[in-house]
This record gives C-alpha cells, structure tokens and sequence, in this order.
C-alpha cells in the first residue's frame, strides 16, 4: 500500500448518526451505562467504516465518534490539562449571517504527563474494523498555547516554559510509539494556531496576550517537530491547518502568506491539509515554499456547505493550484471534518457520502487513481 497522504483523502471527523448522539445524552443523564455507550460507538464507527470505503478512500478513520470535541477529550487525557468554561470566547460565524460563541478554554494547572494511554484504544477498535489504512487524528498541542499564552500555563507548576514544553512532547511521543506498536500507519496533527495567525483579528487578541504573532509560527512549527520527533520512517505523518469548524461556521479568515515559509519549511510532516473552499483562504500563491517530497492536500470541498461542488470546478482550481505546485505534490480533500463538535454540521449524511464520492471520482480523474 502507497503511503498517505493519498489523492483522495479527508480530514477525518464525521457526522455523527442519531443513534450515537442520543445514547451519548443519555449516557451523560445516567440512564445507560458507560458499556452500553460503547457497544453503540462501536457498531456506529462500524458502519462509517463501511461508508468510507464504498466511497473509494484508501484512509479510514472512526469519524471521531467516541469523542465530543476534535480537541478536548484528547488533551484532557493528559494529566495537568483540564476544561474550563471562561471568559476566553471563540466566536464563530456561517455564510447564512448565524454566529455562535463557544466558551471553552484549557489550561494547564499541574505539571503535564500521560500516564495512560489516551486514545490508542479507539485506534486499536478502528484498526480492527478495517483492512485499509487507518487513520489516526490527534490535536496539535499548540492549542494548549494559541488561546490564551503564558496565562493559561500555571506558573507554580511551570515556571519555565521550556520544561512545560519538554514535558508535552514526552507525553504526544509517548502515545504515538503506543499507536505505532498497535500498528498505526498514518496520524493526522490538526492544528488552529497556523491558519489562525493568518486572520488580522486573531493576531491582535494574541498580542493583547503578551505573546508575539510575527514569532509564533516558527515557535509552533519546532513545537509539532518535536511532537513527531523520531517517529519511524514507515510512518506517515501529516497536518490539517484549521479555521475553525463548528455547526457550519467559521472563526478565522485570511490566505497563508504570513505563515507559509514557517510552516511548509519547518514543520517535518509528509503532507499539508489546507483549506481553499472560499475566499476566506486566500489564493494558492503560498504554495510556491512547499518543498519538494512534500505533498499538500487541497480543501477544496466543502464540509459545511450542503451545495454540492462540480467536478469541473474541482478541476479547474486544481490547474490553477499548479502555478505554483507540481500536479504530482496534490490531493484532494475536503476543507475539513464533517463534525469537528459531536452536532455536526448542518448537512446530510447523504450530501457528506456524495462529497466523499465526489473527490474519489475526481481524483482518480485527474491523477489516475484515487491512492
């Protein structure tokens, strides 16, 4: 099997059928057991498998149907990280004029460490259910960071940031050796701080937090390095740049100029998930410093938009992707999960299967397979 990133690829969340939302309520009310939850997860995660592969995809995740957020329940498993609901808000707005502020916030109150595994058993069940590649998605620990700087990071138990730093990567390395040992081929970093620092807003509210917007991308870039730091050769490692996602709205705007040379230059991954599904992102000009050996997966396909995209259309940004990237360093994808939050966006599971498809056939169109 060719490694991934593959032609046809996907960020990775999926929406989340009623069956598994209304058991997970139930399950917060007490009135099911945490096994009875699982036993639905699993029959659930099932099922998106076999959606996945009878759309055409070589990658297969378990559509992130065990966890309530992209981000949380991950890195709340490490200790020292805990949820909170602060004044820190993360506003969202959609197309249709629909705003939202999410008040979640992590911090850090006591000295990191993983002193259990995290997720490697929704990859172990995963890797059970599939005889493709399983795909494995992970948040960046740059969000530990990104909302709120120094202040979100005790200083009684981190005085020294570099000892905070030190002793995160300790614990992503840790779990991703797990992942390797049970098997893991392919692990997805998603990150928010790159295609954050690109919107003009956020980069005021960073520097109202003390920290230096111009500074963080090549701060953040050598900080995912040594997430992934001696990870063996066999594995692929890629990142997803985010803009946000959250029930078909969006949180930051802006092309990937101010971050491109850091990100594409530095940061030691096998390929670049990128979202150009609007205006929001800019042009494809910052192509121009992807390396050689590297690929970048274009977002070309709405996960938030019910309307469908054309095969022609696709095609035709491709072409004009490849004014500043060869053809042969692309993919395809859409611009990000289907269901980053356990609600979802507002599609179908029917459009979600369709766009799946759609990016299958065009890839294989333009690249002559979809691997």
């Amino acid at each position: 099997m060719a490694k991934g990133p593959y032609r046809a690829d996907h960020v990775g969340s999926l929406l989340r059928p009623d069956e598994l939302k209304q058991a997970r309520f139930k399950a917060q009310k007490g009135e099911i057991t945490r096994e009875a939850l699982r036993a639905i997860e699993d029959r659930c995660i099932a099922d998106v498998v076999k959606l996945q592969e009878s759309a055409g995809l070589t990658s297969i995740t378990d559509g992130e149907f065990r966890r309530a957020m992209w981000h949380t329940d991950f890195l709340t498993g490490f200790d020292g990280v805990v949820a909170t609901h602060s004044q820190y808000a993360a506003k969202f707005q959609g197309k249709d004029g629909s705003t939202a502020e999410t008040r979640s916030m992590l911090v850090v109150n006591d000295k990191v460490r993983r002193s259990k595994p995290i997720m490697l058993d929704h990859f172990q069940y995963l890797k059970s259910v599939t005889k493709k590649v399983a795909k494995f998605c992970m948040p960046a620990a740059t969000y530990l960071h990104m909302r709120g700087g120094r202040k979100v990071v005790d200083e009684k138990a981190y005085p020294d940031m570099a000892e905070f730093w030190a002793d995160v990567a300790t614990g992503y390395r840790a779990e991703i050796a797990d992942l390797v040992k049970a098997g893991a081929e392919y692990i997805q970093i998603d990150d928010v701080s790159f295609a954050n620092l690109c919107d003009a807003d956020i980069r005021k509210q960073v520097a109202n937090d003390g920290e230096d917007p111009e500074k963080l991308p090549e701060f953040y870039a050598r900080v995912i390095n040594s997430l992934i730091a001696g990870r063996p050769e066999h594995l692929t490692v890629t990142m997803h740049t985010c803009r946000g996602n959250h029930e078909s709205m969006w949180m930051a705007s802006g092309g990937y100029d101010p971050v491109a040379e850091a990100v594409f230059n530095i940061v030691d991954v096998d390929g670049f998930f990128l979202e150009f599904d609007d205006e929001r992102s800019g042009g494809f000009a910052p192509l121009r410093y992807v390396p050689k050996g590297k690929k970048v997966v274009l977002g070309l396909v709405s996960s938030k938009l019910a309307t469908m995209e054309t095969k022609d259309d696709l095609k035709r940004r491709i072409d004009e992707a490849t004014k500043y990237i060869a053809l042969d360093q692309l993919c395809l994808s859409p611009q990000c999960g289907f269901a980053s939050t356990s609600g979802g966006n507002k599609i179908t599971e029917d459009i979600e299967r369709r766009k799946l498809e759609l990016i299958v056939e065009t890839a294989t169109e333009v690249w002559g397979s979809a691997v």
